[in-house]
């Protein structure tokens, strides 16, 4: 299904400088553009020919290699060109306007990965895996996003979508012949097989929580009060100065948000101005933004001076804190005053005590934040998975637990497996509206 007629364009490597560099075609009787931009007599599919890369005035632009994949053996279904010359963007450029004067437009942002979905080629997971694939920040995305990119995520989702539509078969055919001798439901064993699926439902959303986690991460926010170390403690879990260490109190008065990576997951870690009254108009902001992020936050860190324990003025912020954003009470400096590194529980609250400074206590922390998020370390089963995904699986859930407590009930299931049909084939695009389509890729690179 090709459903575009237009040919386009684009840079396919990546942006700066390089040895070589890839411009990407894509379209329909591609022998045209080829012929008005190389010299080669038979193009060889899948075969690599040198030639020189050619003007409208037949003057030499560069000279490189050109490769054809006829249609529908291409990554988007289409006949596909890709020439490659010298990475400089000024000659990569020379290309694609050279293109462009032979009839082809400038693809859109992730327009190759859309006709490679819209014609069949790969589903929504897919395409998603190559743009989590393209920006990995740890080896275990990486391979997790090679793993969706594979159909590793997408198979599981057709197993279990199988497994629907032989429910609803037996279900729906029930009712549509009530007047026939023949007991579907017992033969099929309804229950049964409901219960099997859905605990396979489950073990899905519990894979595609550690999918979103490895692709996503989560927000780290650090608040406590001014000169309690908050800074120290956000140089040291980034392993680099980020953020201004002073004795000054109020020395940070906006938030610093840096990256870092914790045992394969990304975390937005974020240094809040410290909490406390203050007729300081810009500090002031600084704590509003800290309240903000707050809202957003995954883990909250509160620090605190090991020496002085929890104050007035902690309890204070403490109270400002969101009620479901779950904290860590982290008792910092504890090399002022010969304390060691330990864990408590108190109150059903987790209590660390560290030495920012000094990093002592750090990999107690680390563990505790990936305790907190739900994050089990079982890299070689797990895929990158997206927000969206997990919404379709929450959905999914609600839906096939309806279902079991009204398995009698014959409409009513037959409604709710039809509903967990949907959206968990949504998951892959099975039913995908177009505005979704878009919103997923405007966020590729062009050229992808």
């Amino acid at each position: 299904m090709n459903y575009n007629a237009d040919n386009i364009v684009a840079i396919a490597s990546g942006s700066g400088y390089a040895g070589v560099g890839v411009v990407r075609i894509s379209g329909a009787n591609l022998d045209k553009v080829i012929a008005g931009i190389a010299r080669i007599k038979t193009l060889r599919p899948r075969y690599a020919h040198y030639a020189d890369f050619l003007d409208v005035n037949g003057e030499i632009l560069d000279s490189g290699l050109v490769i054809y994949f006829p249609a529908p053996n291409s990554f988007t279904g289409e006949e596909v060109i890709e020439l490659q010359g010298h990475g400089s963007p000024v000659v990569l450029n020379m290309l694609v306007k050279r293109c462009i004067e032979l009839g082809c437009r400038m693809a859109e942002a992730g327009e190759f990965s859309k006709r490679a979905y819209l014609n069949g080629k790969i589903d929504l997971v897919q395409a998603e895996s190559i743009a989590d694939l393209i920006h990995a920040e740890s080896e275990a995305s990486a391979r997790g996003a090679l793993k969706s990119l594979k159909g590793e995520f997408s198979d599981y989702v057709g197993q279990i979508n199988s497994s629907l539509i032989n429910l609803r078969m037996f279900v729906e055919a029930t009712l549509d012949f009530p007047e026939e001798d023949i007991e579907f439901i017992a033969a099929a064993k309804i229950k049964d097989k409901l219960s099997l699926v859905r605990q396979q439902i489950y073990d899905l959303l519990h894979s595609t929580k550690q999918g979103v986690l490895l692709n996503q991460g989560a927000n780290i926010v650090i608040v406590g009060q001014p000169n309690v170390g908050k800074s120290s403690l956000l140089n040291a879990l980034a392993n680099e100065d980020v953020a201004i260490v002073t004795d000054i109190a109020g020395t940070t008065r906006d938030i610093v948000k840096q990256k870092i990576i914790i045992d394969d997951i990304p975390f937005n870690i974020i240094d809040t101005a410290g909490i406390r009254d203050t007729q300081d108009v810009v500090e002031k902001i600084g704590i509003q933004r800290a309240l903000d992020a707050l809202s957003r936050a995954d883990v909250c860190l509160v620090l605190l001076d090991y020496r002085h324990g929890i104050a007035a003025e902690e309890l204070q912020i403490i109270n400002a804190l969101p009620a479901n954003v779950p904290m860590i009470y982290v008792h910092n400096k504890i090399d002022l005053s010969g304390g060691k590194p330990r864990i408590e529980k108190v109150d059903g609250h987790t209590h660390i005590y560290i030495s920012a400074r000094e990093k002592l206590g750090l990999e107690n922390l680390r563990q505790q934040i990936l305790a907190l998020i739900g994050w089990e370390n079982n890299q070689s089963d797990v895929f990158i998975a997206r927000t969206r995904h997990l919404d379709a699986m929450r959905t999914t859930v609600e839906h096939i637990d309806y279902a079991f407590m009204n398995w009698e009930q014959l409409d009513i299931l037959a409604e709710e497996l039809r509903y967990a049909h949907t959206a968990l084939g949504g998951i892959v695009g099975e039913f995908s509206a177009d505005d979704l389509l878009g919103e997923i890729f405007s966020k590729f690179c062009i050229g992808k």
